[in-house]
């Protein structure tokens, strides 16, 4: 009985960017609340509150989600089927429908090509992470050409 390869990856660079950045804006965005004091508008009319302040936070804490949310790309392969996770949305494909694993010169991520001419981008594998990235396409390349096969 021949055991199953799996194989995942997931984008490398960019997570340690992503995650400093998120840091990053907490941070600044935690510093700017603790700045709302006093009064606000040009007629002094309101006063800044801990509501404020706290909202800053708050919108600070929501765009350094967003951030994160380029951690998100994942692909998961093993000899029936390919399952991408890109920063929004995602397919399962059967290698079947798969024609090619394709990585070009000065594209910016890996991508599939379809036997319907149709094309999948893996942000998984992006050019960013150099060795890591050609592994992984070469890895998916041997995942489809036994699928292929068998």
């Amino acid at each position: 009985m021949a055991t199953v390869e799996t194989v995942t990856y997931r984008p490398q660079k960019i997570r340690w960017v992503a995650g400093s950045l998120a840091a990053g804006v907490v941070v600044l965005f935690t510093v700017i609340s603790f700045g709302l004091s006093g009064s606000k508008g040009f007629d002094n009319s309101g006063q800044f509150e801990k509501g404020d302040q706290t909202a800053m936070i708050g919108l600070g804490i929501l765009i350094g989600l967003g951030i994160l949310a380029f951690c998100r790309p994942r692909v998961i392969a093993d000899s029936e089927h390919i399952r991408i996770r890109n920063v929004v949305g995602g397919y399962d494909l059967p290698w079947s429908v798969v024609r090619a694993v394709r990585f070009d010169r000065n594209s910016p991520w890996a991508q599939l090509e379809l036997h319907d001419d149709e094309q999948v981008s893996i942000h998984a594998l992006q050019a960013a992470d150099k060795d890591y990235a050609v592994e992984g396409v070469r890895a998916l390349r041997a995942l489809h050409s036994a699928s292929v096969t068998a």
